[in-house]
């Protein structure tokens, strides 16, 4: 149902990482460490500006991938993990995408359920990746059968 889907990427998408954004997410998180939300902090910092907490490309648009189609709701937002290359700092432009890397199925007490692997990518303007994500949507069985039907 998914393996068709390996090796389709979206289009690149423009993201800022915007000021008032960063405070949101860090208040959101409960991390309010001076280096994502105080202005003086981050002028003082080595990057010369505050920069975004490691989860926040969580909020970025990621594009779509055509033939992707997954429902609005019942997915479980399985393992997530990120590498950077360096922070992501306020105010720069990011361009973001995501690729299918994998899929599987694995039969458990409630039925098959899918396991979509997806990797997303951050880049600057120049094509310099700043970072990478990969993670797992979970698709359950009465997901799989509502897919499948139509």
């Amino acid at each position: 149902m998914f393996s068709q889907s390996i090796g389709k990427q979206s289009k690149k998408i423009k993201n800022n990482v915007e000021r008032g954004a960063v405070k949101k997410f860090a208040e959101a998180i409960g991390d309010l460490h001076p280096i994502y939300v105080d202005e003086e902090t981050g002028k003082n910092s080595r990057f010369g500006t505050n920069i975004a907490p490691p989860t926040f490309p969580r909020v970025f648009d990621y594009g779509v991938i055509e033939g992707l189609h997954l429902p609005n709701k019942g997915l479980i937002h399985g393992e997530q993990s990120f590498h950077y290359k360096r922070p992501l700092l306020v105010g720069e432009d990011i361009f973001c995408y995501s690729e299918v890397t994998g899929y599987s199925e694995k039969s458990g007490t409630q039925g098959k359920m899918g396991f979509l692997l997806l990797q997303s990518f951050g880049e600057d303007p120049s094509g310099q990746i700043i970072f990478t994500s990969k993670s797992t949507v979970i698709i359950s069985e009465a997901v799989r059968r509502e897919l499948i039907s139509q």
